[in-house]
Formats: structure tokens, sequence, C-alpha cells
């Protein structure tokens, strides 16, 4: 049986909750954290731009597009989102941002689980998201 793997990771930013979620719930900012993946936006959401419904294509080099999709979207809270169509070496996957408005700084807690599809992936796929995602975010500048 394949383990449930999860990515956590914290940070917390020099910046208000409003304009970290802004920069965070447009999809193509989000390659600056999944670099080297391209992100582009492939619909609009319900409601809200980048709300419900709203999906982003993946690339990364050498390998199969993927399709994520945002299930929850609270302005200035939280963004759930899952893997909807392409083929990954992950299954089951959600994506969790929640924003913690802390005054003028945001803390932000970005969780993600996923099952690999084959024994060893999970892992793998854990350390690369775990050490890529936080050196990603550091790099985000307000």
């Amino acid at each position: 049986m394949l383990k449930k793997q999860r990515v956590y990771v914290v940070h917390q930013f020099d910046a208000p909750v409003a304009k970290v979620f802004a920069t965070l719930s447009e999809h193509e900012n989000l390659s600056k954290i999944f670099a080297p993946a391209k992100v582009t936006r492939v619909s609009d959401g319900q409601g809200a731009r980048n709300g419900v419904g709203s999906a982003r294509k993946l690339s990364i080099p050498f390998t199969p597009s993927i399709i994520e999709t945002n299930q929850v979207y609270v302005e200035n809270e939280r963004i759930e989102y899952k893997i909807t169509a392409g083929f990954a070496p992950i299954k089951e996957h959600r994506g969790v941002m929640k924003f913690i408005d802390l005054g003028n700084r945001t803390r932000l807690e970005y969780t993600i689980v996923f099952k690999g599809r084959v024994p060893f992936i999970g892992p793998l796929v854990k350390a690369a998201l775990q050490d890529g995602v936080a050196r990603g975010l550091k790099k985000l500048k307000f």
C-alpha cells in the first residue's frame, strides 16, 4: 500500500495578507515558486478570476503537463486545489494555502498531500516539493 505524503511549509512575509493573497492567487505567479515549472492560466473561476473552478497548467520540462483546479477560494484566507487532468506521478493530490493575517505581516501555511503512483515516487516528489516550495517562497518580494 502506498503511503500518503505530506509537504508542509510555513513562511512569513513582511507584507499585509491582502497583498500576499493577491500575488499567490494569480496562477502565473506560481511559476516563481515551482521553478522550473511554467504555470499558465487555463480558465477563470466562478465569481472571481482565481476563484472556484479556475484552472492552471503546470508544465515541467521533459514531463507531461498537469491541470490543477481551485476547489475552495476564500479571499485573503484560503485556497485549496487538486490535480484534475493530465498524467502525474502522484495521485489523491490536494494543495492548501492558508493565509493568516498578522497585521502588516502574513503567515502562509502551505500543505500538499498526495500518494505516489508507484513505490518510492512519493518520497522523491515530497522531498523535491518540500525544498522547492520553501526556496520559491523565499524569492517572493513585496
